[in-house]
């Protein structure tokens, strides 16, 4: 098994901020994506963010709660331009509540 199997490409609308917006907390905002499966998921709050830098490229980490208040970690990776899932999670595992 390979990382695209564990880590499946996903496809997802977002913002790059260009410029300061009040209304764009993050420089990179996920609002929708849909999973390989066809399911589509809109996103109601970014839980958590970080960067981590991963040889020339820096992954994006995201934990988003959906509207259906499901849970995915999603990464965004510049160095391929996509965006992978990691995975779904119940909410008992966020610590910082």
């Amino acid at each position: 098994m390979d990382n695209r199997d564990k880590f499946p490409t996903i496809n997802v609308l977002n913002v790059f901020m260009g410029f300061k917006n009040p209304k764009l907390k993050h420089p990179i905002t996920p609002i929708r994506f849909e999973l390989p499966t066809g399911e589509t998921h809109h996103v109601a709050t970014i839980r958590q963010t970080h960067k981590e830098r991963v040889g020339q490229a820096v992954h994006h980490h995201f934990v988003i709660q959906t509207k259906e208040e499901r849970y995915f970690h999603i990464v965004f990776d510049t160095g391929e331009l996509q965006w992978k899932l990691i995975q779904e999670f119940d909410p008992e595992l966020l610590f910082n509540q």
